[in-house]
């Protein structure tokens, strides 16, 4: 199944381009997105594995702004304690991917209840083949992980939510 971020990544380079219809398939999950205002996400039983994306092209589009992409993004709800405002939000410097550990069999950086310092890794943001390692930036004790290992972050997006000393 898609994530939400992989799906916003995709609404946005489509909506930037002038592509008119687009579908991708892979593993038995299929996205197909139209600009003329239509977008559909459905979960089909595999029956062929296609691993490269499918892209019709078709004239010029219109140049419109897409209004149903802006649905999707509203569907992701935020926690209640990301909003309390004496919580310190460690944000993504960048777009990327977000690895919690420096390898998939090492312990992740940081998890919640630990104490971080100023220059504490807490997790790596991997761009364009480069690994990034993000440090905490304040002295406190990590409260929540927003996003889970392997997912898709932008520029600025809380990661982790830190009660400062």
């Amino acid at each position: 199944m898609f994530k939400i971020q992989e799906i916003r990544e995709i609404i946005k380079l489509v909506d930037s381009s002038s592509i008119d219809e687009f579908v991708y398939e892979v593993d038995g999950a299929k996205v197909k997105l139209k600009k003329n205002n239509v977008v559909v996400t459905e979960t089909v039983a595999p029956k062929k594995v296609e691993t490269a994306p499918v892209v019709q092209q078709s004239a010029p589009a219109q140049a419109a702004p897409v209004a149903a992409p802006a649905k999707v993004e509203e569907a992701p709800a935020a926690a209640p304690a990301s909003n309390d405002p004496s919580l310190h939000k460690i944000v993504s410097p960048m777009v990327g991917t977000f690895y919690a550990a420096p390898n998939p069999d090492s312990p992740a950086y940081v998890k919640v209840g630990d104490k971080v310092g100023d220059e504490t890794i807490v997790c790596i943001v991997e761009a364009m083949k480069l690994f990034n390692e993000i440090e905490a930036e304040v002295k406190g004790e990590i409260v929540e992980v927003l996003v889970k290992d392997g997912d898709l972050v932008e520029y600025g997006q809380p990661l982790f939510l830190v009660k400062a000393e």
